[in-house]
């Protein structure tokens, strides 16, 4: 029996060391050499420091397990910048960590575009090799392929050439990043599919469901545009599963009904609850896209509701509308509650979500602070050239830039000019402004607050004061437009 667990622990020891060492590690003595033996590898450019690279290395690991077992397999590599690969990774022009390539048979191919989580890496590098449609050359080639779908998948069947196919094969090539192609003109999967030049989209296994068809077959033009229209419709379905690597896909308006999605170790409970929201989208189909997600891999997207992360029972739904406003149901899940959701988010009769905080019960200090709450009435609607800076607490551009902009804002505040400041991290920031970085600043003319402009010149106060006064809708009081000061001020 001893024996029995040594060998058993062994076994599992194994198989956990073996999964870090399915990522191959070269450096600048053997990179080269090493990196040709491959037919297709992604290597990552890291350095140990790094705070993305350490986050990265799990998942690029556990990509690794399966894609080396891929056919044809797919290596996955990295390289220390900073210590044995220092010339290899300047000679492959990286300047950032992680940075992550593709190589084929040695050469450098193009950069990685693709997912940081294992399933996308996954999914995306399995892309990359061999033809971007499969030919099915039996029943039970056809048969494995629907069965290993984890999500749907668009099938050719043609006896012979034609601009069907021609068209089919060229969307393949276009989206095989995304969608898994394949295609046959083997006579016996003809005839049991009833087709000869034909394409059908088939639902994986797990998404399978009473309320829409197992399949969908096409009947538009030869043309690859109808086709990707055609695929691009229905490769989600009425509730689509929404994952980090295809929320892209879901458009507005949009509701998403979050719980413990997992077709894993719970696919009979993740369909307990799709079930009910696909019997809710069914009724709206075409109206507003629903999907459904795992709570655990959207926390960030939760919090931006104000939906704290919690594990229960029940599910939690949220969505945005046209106009990408926010709404989250208050009431406990439930199939009529989801549905009378539904119907008021096309009503347009819901209350939006603003993350904000509370607004300031007095202003202090020349500069303007904002909040979501007030943002319309303090940027939009104030009647004035607004400067404005998004800024996040913890950045430490933000506080160097803190004094400047307090005195550029004491320098104005007898001009029709507002500066003003507010907390991107505390409170929704809406269209036209576009921050992804801190701080952000914009200037937004009085007469076209609709049409922002990124601020990007210096960030000294004679910088901002040269901008405004050239930008300004009417002349400064104190400084001509080339930002000369007007009249000499005497400082006692």
């Amino acid at each position: 029996m001893y024996l029995l667990y040594l060998v058993c622990g062994l076994l599992i020891s194994s198989c956990a060391w073996a999964r870090e060492e399915d990522v191959l590690e070269f450096g600048d003595s053997d990179f080269d050499a090493k990196i040709a033996e491959h037919e297709t590898a992604l290597v990552m450019f890291y350095a140990p420091w790094c705070g993305h690279c350490k986050r990265l290395k799990p998942e690029y690991a556990k990509a690794a397990e399966d894609l080396i077992r891929n056919d044809p397999p797919v290596a996955l590599v990295k390289v220390d910048c900073t210590e044995a690969g220092k010339d290899t990774c300047s000679k492959n022009s990286v300047s950032g960590y992680p940075t992550l390539k593709i190589f084929r048979n040695g050469e450098y191919s193009q950069d990685y575009n693709g997912p940081r989580e294992a399933a996308g890496i996954v999914k995306y590098m399995k892309a990359q090799v061999g033809p971007a449609s499969r030919e099915l050359k039996s029943i039970a080639d056809f048969e494995k392929f629907l069965a290993q779908a984890k999500e749907s998948v668009v099938v050719g069947f043609f006896e012979k050439e034609s601009d069907l196919k021609a068209a089919f094969l060229q969307l393949a090539n276009k989206l095989r990043e995304k969608v898994q192609f394949a295609h046959s003109s083997f006579k016996d999967i003809l005839n049991k599919q009833g087709l000869t030049d034909g394409v059908v989209l088939f639902r994986s296994a797990q998404l399978k469901n009473k309320f829409e068809p197992e399949s969908v077959s096409y009947s538009g033009t030869a043309e690859t545009a109808d086709l990707n229209d055609f695929v691009t419709k229905n490769f989600h379905g009425l509730a689509g599963l929404r994952k980090s690597d295809n929320q892209r896909d879901f458009k507005n308006p949009l509701v998403v009904v979050y719980y413990d999605v997992d077709y894993v170790k719970n696919p009979k409970g993740t369909n307990y609850w799709r079930n009910r929201v696909l019997k809710v989208a069914k009724e709206f189909e075409g109206k507003i896209t629903f999907a459904v997600a795992a709570t655990s891999e959207f926390t960030h997207e939760l919090n931006e509701f104000g939906i704290e992360f919690a594990h229960t029972d029940k599910p939690r739904v949220a969505a945005r509308d046209a106009d990408d406003k926010k709404y989250v149901l208050r009431e406990e899940f439930s199939v009529d509650n989801l549905q009378n959701f539904a119907s008021e988010l096309l009503e347009g009769s819901l209350e939006p979500y603003i993350k904000s905080e509370p607004i300031p019960e007095a202003q202090e200090g020349s500069v303007i602070v904002a909040v979501a709450k007030n943002f319309e009435d303090v940027v939009i609607n104030n009647d004035k050239d607004t400067l404005i800076e998004f800024y996040a607490p913890w950045c430490g551009h933000c506080k160097k830039l803190a004094p400047a902009y307090d005195e550029l804002a004491e320098k104005l505040k007898d001009e029709e000019v507002a500066i003003v400041k507010i907390d991107a991290t505390a409170n929704d920031v809406s269209a036209p402004f576009d921050v992804r970085g801190f701080p952000t600043l914009y200037w937004a003319p009085k007469n076209a607050k609709n049409k922002p402009v990124k601020y990007d010149g210096g960030r000294e106060v004679d910088d901002f004061i040269k901008y405004i006064a050239k930008e300004a809708t009417n002349e400064l009081k104190g400084w001509d437009r080339d930002g000369n000061p007007k009249t000499t001020k005497t400082e006692l």
